[in-house]
């Protein structure tokens, strides 16, 4: 007997564009949370979920969108993750930039041991997709996003910044890679690419926020600490100088004494840090205009 002709769309994966989406949990006063919603299915690989923060009563209009992307050296991590440093804070980093005023979401990406670069970039580009599709039904501002995240997650957040177009209003780096030109073998940035850079030296530019930066690049905020014993703060200087020099904005802000993950840095200067990171958000998402003209400038 022949196969059934709508054989092929009964097999075919729900749309997430379209599937309902999941009751909302109320994990802190005055928050709602919209936790593993899917935004990609792909053929051969799991399905890759998202979580969103919102306030419970949006002060009106749409929400600015903050999207966080986890570090775990691209092999590892949670998506509602953003660290040691923060993961005992009451209420969560996450809940507290809702009460601010965003939509806060935490994406899943494909991981090194899944697929090489650039699928997670093809991933969070799939997310910014399905949030613009989604956008009126959540109340979402699709065009006033910043992307944010730390480590390896801040390595991809700046890659997403500087690749999604004008979508993406600004962008906070945490102690994240820009450069993975060098990559020698056997390190997490030789798996991201999928060879040591020397073998594969496209993948490795293409894969490096310094070498995708133009003058069209969104403001930039960038938070390294001066001992990072992990990723040098020279990772995070090069960044910045390179969006300078293209003509962007770039705020570099060294973090005095303190390693990767914010370790060996006082409680009050992690709370400077998220307290900096909210405050380039809230600027970046609102329109600035020249006095002569009234046009948007970055």
């Amino acid at each position: 007997m022949p196969p059934h002709p709508d054989l092929a769309a009964f097999l075919a994966p729900p749309d997430p564009a379209v599937l309902p989406l999941p009751p909302a949990a109320r994990p802190a006063e005055g928050i709602r949370l919209l936790r593993a919603v899917p935004y990609a299915v792909r053929d051969g690989s799991r399905p890759l979920e998202l979580d969103l923060w919102l306030p419970e009563e949006p002060a009106g209009g749409p929400l600015p969108v903050l999207v966080f992307v986890h570090g775990g050296a691209w092999r590892t991590g949670l998506r509602d993750d953003a660290g040691p440093r923060l993961r005992a804070w009451r209420p969560g980093p996450f809940a507290r930039l809702a009460r601010a005023g965003f939509a806060v979401v935490c994406p899943d990406y494909r991981l090194s041991g899944e697929a090489v670069f650039p699928a997670p970039l093809d991933d969070l580009t799939e997310m910014l997709g399905w949030l613009r599709v989604r956008a009126a039904e959540l109340g979402l501002a699709a065009d006033r996003v910043v992307t944010w995240g730390e480590s390896a997650g801040g390595h991809l957040a700046a890659l997403l910044a500087l690749t999604a177009g004008p979508a993406v209003s600004g962008c906070v780096v945490w102690y994240g890679a820009a450069d993975l030109t060098g990559a020698p073998p056997h390190t997490p940035e030789a798996a991201l690419i999928g060879a040591p850079a020397a073998d594969a030296p496209e993948r490795a530019r293409a894969a490096s926020p310094v070498a995708r930066v133009t003058a069209d690049a969104p403001p930039f905020l960038i938070l390294h600490g001066t001992r990072d014993t992990v990723i040098p703060v020279t990772q995070g200087r090069a960044l910045a100088s390179a969006l300078r020099a293209a003509g962007a904005e770039a705020d570099f802000r060294p973090v005095p004494g303190a390693d990767h993950l914010w370790i060996g840095a006082a409680e009050e200067e992690v709370a400077r840090v998220f307290a900096a990171t909210l405050e380039f958000a809230r600027a970046a998402v609102s329109p600035r205009t020249t006095p002569e003209a009234g046009s948007r400038v970055r």
